[in-house]
């Protein structure tokens, strides 16, 4: 539950804390005292948005605090995963939220248990703990898409819906897909053609790699064949010598063969002569090599017009493709690839077709496990609000749960009624849930905005809330004035069906009415005075022998005399009788 509420300088208030107990606690004071503003600062703390002129004339920042006592159950479900996403847990049986709201310019912060967290991690914490109904939420009644919500909440269909909501978005995710592969394949048919003339210009030039760098030196040997020819012959000539004269090789032989003759006088002699005669192996092939370069070297115009051409060929791919034969190659390998994926784009449909038959197959079937769940719970929450507004003055009101469907031919294929059909549809499925009323027996059921007054609505959203009361986990439940526009002869049942709800919540109520307020376990008054010259708002729990003297304020205002009192005391001894009997059943 809610144990305790502080709030600083947060519109009219300045400072103040409120200690919350179990039950039923009833917050009553004249108009315009700062009740909805308690409320107000309840939603600022829960992490709704809250604009920065809450913050109190002349303070810089307004702060609230709600310290929450959980102590009382070990199981926290949805609230402990809650907080597990986020790093958090719950401290010695309970949870402090804070939420620090900045002036105009400034930066508001939000904490959990004094750990800074972002707002709407704030929100998603405070929706597992505290669910606010205020006057507006009357108007919400007015808005069919706000039944499905309560419909579902009802009929406890969270895990499923969001399971179809998962599915509604991969088949949103794959229609966007689709769309962009089909604006491509529009653009892919240039793109084809391009890609194929570019992947057989290279591949006709039949390119290997390093070729261009072959191709070079080759093209320097043709154009310079007379220039290496007289080098390689007097190579030649120095090394095999003349008819006038030894080469190189035959000096090097004698010497190894004079050296060899004193070997064995010296075997350092024996050493060099080795020696030389390996020089002379090796002047052996050199020797050789430079008889074969001459047997092969000759001009061949032809074979350098042919280099030359080939080298021009290269160069108009460079100039297209890449700096080098292994970029131009790449390219084509590139190419190669983005043409294949061209030609794959049917191929990649079909499979996006297949695909999104498959999600929508399963999609229906959730959605018409859905649309049957949501049935058979609407009779049983038509039922239960008919039981609830019969006690709410409202006998003989019909109140339907009306189930429809829109034919779409790009829907979900499902089977409702007995026959296939194909459905429009949403992340929560293909039903469109209305409430319809019919106050007066024989009347035709119409929704709740052509047919229900303010106080009507005001009973079916309390109807409701009962009703929901039932499989709603929120600890806590806070209505800021719901019974306006009630009369007084329903405002003794709107008390009991409130403290009703305290058996499995704790409950805070704002009330204008006293028959609502006799129910109370707690009684707070909250009232507006000043000091040092400013508005200041006082929240006062009220003792037993107090709530005579406010409740008969609110019968009667100040000058209400004694039998505005009896009357409070009357309306005091009624609702302790029924909550007495009611216990006892």
């Amino acid at each position: 539950m809610l144990a305790q509420l502080t709030i600083r300088d947060f519109a009219i208030i300045d400072r103040l804390t409120i200690e919350w107990s179990r039950g039923l606690n009833v917050v009553t004071g004249e108009t315009g005292a700062g009740k909805s503003i308690i409320i107000d600062a309840v939603g600022a703390l829960l992490g709704g948005k809250i604009s920065t002129d809450f913050v109190r004339t002349g303070a810089a920042r307004a702060m609230v605090e709600g310290v929450f006592d959980l102590s009382t159950t070990e199981d926290h479900g949805e609230l402990s995963a809650a907080l597990q996403e986020h790093g958090l847990e719950i401290e010695d049986g309970g949870l402090i939220l804070t939420r620090d709201i900045a002036g105009a310019g400034g930066r508001g912060v939000a904490r959990v248990n004094g750990r800074a967290v972002p707002t709407a991690v704030l929100q998603q914490i405070g929706e597992h703990l505290i669910d606010i109904h205020g006057q507006s939420e009357h108007l919400s009644l007015l808005r069919p898409r706000e039944h499905l919500d309560l419909l579902d909440r009802y009929a406890t269909l969270g895990a499923d819906r969001a399971r179809l909501a998962q599915l509604t978005a991969e088949i949103r995710a794959v229609d966007r897909e689709q769309q962009r592969v089909r604006d491509e394949a529009r653009n892919a048919q240039r793109e084809q053609t391009l890609l194929r003339h570019e992947v057989e210009d290279i591949d006709d030039a039949g390119l290997t790699p390093g070729e261009d760098d072959e191709l070079v030196a080759r093209r320097e040997r043709l154009r310079n064949v007379e220039k290496l020819r007289t080098a390689v012959q007097v190579a030649w000539s120095a090394l095999s010598g003349d008819d006038e004269s030894s080469g190189a090789h035959d000096l090097v032989g004698q010497a190894a063969q004079a050296c060899e003759q004193v070997g064995h006088v010296d075997a350092e002699l024996a050493q060099q002569a080795e020696a030389l005669d390996a020089v002379g192996e090796q002047l052996d092939d050199a020797v050789r090599f430079l008889r074969r370069y001459l047997d092969t070297i000759e001009a061949d115009p032809a074979a350098l017009d042919a280099v030359e051409e080939r080298l021009l060929t290269i160069a108009d791919l460079k100039r297209k493709y890449g700096d080098s034969v292994a970029d131009i190659l790449a390219y084509a390998d590139r190419a190669r690839s983005r043409l294949e994926a061209v030609e794959r784009q049917d191929q990649i449909l079909g499979e996006l077709d297949a695909r999104r038959e498959r999600l929508r197959q399963e999609a229906g079937r959730l959605a018409v496990m859905l649309s049957k769940r949501r049935a058979a719970a609407g009779q049983r929450l038509q039922v239960a609000v008919e039981a609830e507004l019969n006690d709410l003055n409202m006998r003989g009101t019909r109140f339907i749960v009306h189930l429809a469907w829109i034919d779409d031919a790009a829907g979900l294929p499902v089977e409702i009624g007995g026959r296939p059909r194909v459905l429009a549809f949403d992340t929560t499925g293909v039903d469109r849930v209305e409430f319809l009323l019919a106050p007066n027996p024989g009347e035709e059921p119409k929704g709740l905005g052509r047919i229900a007054s303010g106080g009507e609505l005001a009973r079916v959203g309390l109807a409701l809330k009962t009703a929901l009361s039932r499989v709603d986990r929120r600890a806590t439940l806070i209505f800021d004035e719901v019974d306006t526009g009630v009369g007084g002869r329903s405002a003794p049942v709107v008390g009991e069906k409130l403290w009703g709800l305290t058996s499995e919540h704790q409950v805070l109520c704002v009330t204008h009415m006293p028959q609502v307020a006799a129910y109370a376990d707690a009684h707070l008054v909250v009232a507006k005075g000043t000091d040092e010259g400013s508005s200041r708002v006082v929240v006062r729990s009220l003792e037993p022998s107090e709530r005579v003297e406010e409740l008969a304020q609110m019968l009667g205002g100040p000058l209400g005399g004694q039998g505005a009192r009896r009357n409070a005391r009357e309306l005091l001894d009624g609702a302790r009788n029924r909550k007495r009997e009611a216990s006892r059943r």
